[in-house]
């Protein structure tokens, strides 16, 4: 299973990667299924029902806006964030969608549109149901979607052809890693850097339009961490929690050549940049999932960090450290998961902050066993991490704990580069244990919303 640059690194709009993004897709997929049917005409009614994760943090993560948005035939990338509202406002008027070429069909925001809290479904828990109905009731079409995290969906019978291709080679990529091990072990016997094979692979697949779709991502990561500066105000969702990046950004600028500036100001920049980026995420902005939307701001963040703070910064070295991150995150994609619905917050913050530690380590001249070390401090060092959001917003703990996962991934990049590369757990190792410890902890651990900080409240 080859994963690109272009897969880790999508385009789209905020607040969820799993539980927005993937079920924009979903319905989506759902529509396009449904124009394609020869009696498409015959439909008269839509229905959605969520499950697991999907229907105890949907309204927080505007899961049933998403679906309403799919439906409308909207995808995450070109979606104008400002047009959504009012697309939706006229959905809850008009209690109608337009299949292609198949008229009008019935579907009522309020009633078509379910949050199940029962079990999940089976194959995973971001479980989406799409059923179209003949005007007797009976079903024209029903299908199941699942939002595995980053933005990707399958459907139920692709999902079980997944399970069987962990250890599949690609055939039509140059270096077809799966494992970090197989990934220094080409590395070593071609000379070549984890970047410069990631770089054959996607040339393989993407040709000239691989440079352009470099620039976009950062453009688009840069855009998101300077708007998250410009904008203060409340966050959406009813927590009243303040966007603080712009006033904390303002602060660092106006000590910038004092005297008075504490050396671990540095660690102020990581944060400011971080939560720039998820701040504008949890206000439903555009953004990049790095590699997930809740994780969205350590990879811009040391990206930014890299380019603006550190000595002998290129653009060459920034094109570096975006392939060898995304090189990284598709190891543990394709590995374990970087679902905090199915593995908790190890496989999103953690993923991403061992993503930046491989990248800027890379960036700044490191070996490619001192990359494959970075990567490995960062994860290593959330392993556990629950996924608790309180009521279901990505903003507490989300915003902050991107901060630290950038923090996290300088310090395990620096601390790869004063070593040889040699160190005691390899990355796959520390990938399997995130499986595993995904697998063992509890649900209410995992994107629910049910235990953790998401329960534990002030009372006031």
């Amino acid at each position: 299973m080859f994963l690109s640059v272009f897969d880790i690194f999508k385009i789209g709009i905020g607040p969820s990667s799993s539980h927005t993004m993937g079920p924009m897709v979903a319905a989506s997929r759902f529509l396009t299924a449904l124009t394609t049917l020869p009696d498409r005409a015959g439909c008269t009614r839509l229905a959605v029902s969520l499950h697991g994760s999907l229907a105890f943090t949907g309204k927080g993560h505007a899961t049933d806006r998403a679906v309403f948005l799919g439906l409308m035939g909207c995808l995450p990338e070109t979606l104008d964030p400002d047009q959504a509202e009012a697309m939706v406002a006229q959905l809850r008027v008009n209690r109608t969608i337009t299949v292609p070429a198949g008229g009008p069909v019935a579907f009522d925001p309020d009633h078509d549109l379910v949050f199940d809290y029962g079990p999940p479904l089976p194959g995973h828990a971001n479980g989406m149901v799409f059923t179209a109905f003949y005007p007797s009731g009976e079903i024209l079409l029903r299908q199941v979607f699942y939002s595995i995290g980053g933005g990707f969906v399958v459907s139920e019978d692709e999902l079980s052809g997944q399970s069987s291709s962990r250890d599949s080679v690609p055939a039509d990529v140059p270096y077809p890693f799966t494992s970090a091990v197989e990934m220094l072990r080409m590395g070593k016997g071609t000379g070549l850097s984890i970047a410069a094979m990631k770089e054959a692979n996607e040339r393989a697949r993407h040709g000239p339009e691989l440079e352009p779709g470099l620039e976009r991502l950062q453009a688009a990561m840069n855009a998101c961490l300077d708007r998250g500066l410009r904008h203060d105000g409340i966050l959406p969702g009813g927590l009243s929690v303040r966007r603080r990046a712009r006033g904390l950004h303002q602060q660092l600028l106006s000590e910038r050549g004092s005297n008075q500036v504490q050396p671990h100001a540095a660690t102020d920049w990581l944060l400011v940049y971080a939560m720039a980026v998820n701040e504008e995420n949890a206000a439903g902005g555009r953004v990049v999932t790095a590699p997930t939307n809740g994780a969205a701001g350590v990879v811009p963040a040391v990206l930014r960090y890299y380019r603006d703070h550190c000595i002998g910064a290129s653009a060459a070295r920034a094109r570096q450290f975006l392939l060898t991150a995304a090189a990284i995150g598709g190891l543990i994609k394709h590995r374990a998961s970087i679902s905090g619905a199915e593995c908790g917050c190890q496989a999103e913050v953690g993923s991403a902050s061992a993503m930046a530690a491989a990248g800027l380590c890379a960036a700044l001249g490191g070996t490619n066993e001192q990359v494959e070390n970075a990567a490995e401090i960062a994860l290593e060092h959330h392993l556990g991490m629950t996924c608790d959001p309180v009521a279901g917003l990505v903003q507490v703990p989300c915003i902050e704990r991107n901060g630290l996962g950038a923090i996290k991934a300088v310090s395990a990049a620096s601390l790869a580069l004063r070593g040889d590369g040699q160190h005691f757990m390899p990355l796959d190792n520390c990938i399997e244990t995130m499986r595993q410890t995904g697998q063992d902890m509890a649900d209410k651990y995992k994107e629910t919303s049910i235990g953790g900080l998401a329960v534990n409240l002030p009372e006031c």
